[in-house]
């Protein structure tokens, strides 16, 4: 099986509680680079969603910046008023139109995720009240990565989950209390060089 290098995770309304419980469950070193939507106010504050879950999780967070890299066990979130597109090994930054009224847009993020990664990418929908997602994570399927959804009966708004497997049938329906122990199986851990 080939291992995931990136697991792009988008959430919507109720997202926060749902992000912070797959990533408090992923291990300190987890091996794939993880990058978020998570749809927000344009005037939310300055890196305040970064800052609540780096708090709690084992891994780096932090808003991502232009051209950043991406690195194994890093989790890099799309700025308020920003889409974030994963490039090979980087991601950017832009201020294209709003898609689903929404900026970040989950589409954008896990559509490029998809044709930057093919089956190295993961993508995961939670929570939320619209369809974004839905067609970033069929485009991640249709180039061989793993799809995975929150069931929708456990999430706080089932519309964006739901949207999510109509797109993608096949994808992975999944309480959100098991999500990162799959996460952690399609990635593997970073082994340690010996001394």
């Amino acid at each position: 099986m080939t291992p995931v290098e990136i697991v792009a995770i988008g959430a919507s309304w109720g997202g926060l509680h749902a992000v912070e419980r797959v990533l408090e469950s992923l291990p300190a070193d987890f091996a794939a680079a993880v990058v978020i939507a998570q749809h927000r106010p344009a005037d939310s504050g300055h890196q305040r969603l970064t800052q609540l879950l780096d708090a709690r999780c084992a891994l780096a967070v932090c808003e991502a910046e232009d051209k950043q890299a991406l690195d194994a066990g890093t989790v890099l979130v799309a700025p308020a008023d920003y889409h974030l597109f994963v490039e090979h090994g980087s991601v950017a930054l832009s201020l294209d139109p709003p898609l689903h009224f929404s900026r970040p847009s989950i589409d954008v993020l896990l559509g490029s995720a998809g044709d930057a990664y093919g089956e190295r990418a993961a993508g995961v929908v939670l929570t939320g009240a619209n369809a974004d997602g839905a067609a970033g994570l069929a485009r991640i399927a249709g180039r061989g990565g793993t799809a995975i959804v929150q069931d929708p009966d456990t999430a706080e708004r089932r519309e964006m989950p739901a949207a999510a497997l109509a797109a993608t049938p096949g994808a992975r329906v999944m309480a959100l209390e098991d999500i990162a122990a799959l996460l952690t199986e399609l990635a593997g851990t970073r082994q340690e060089t010996p001394r």
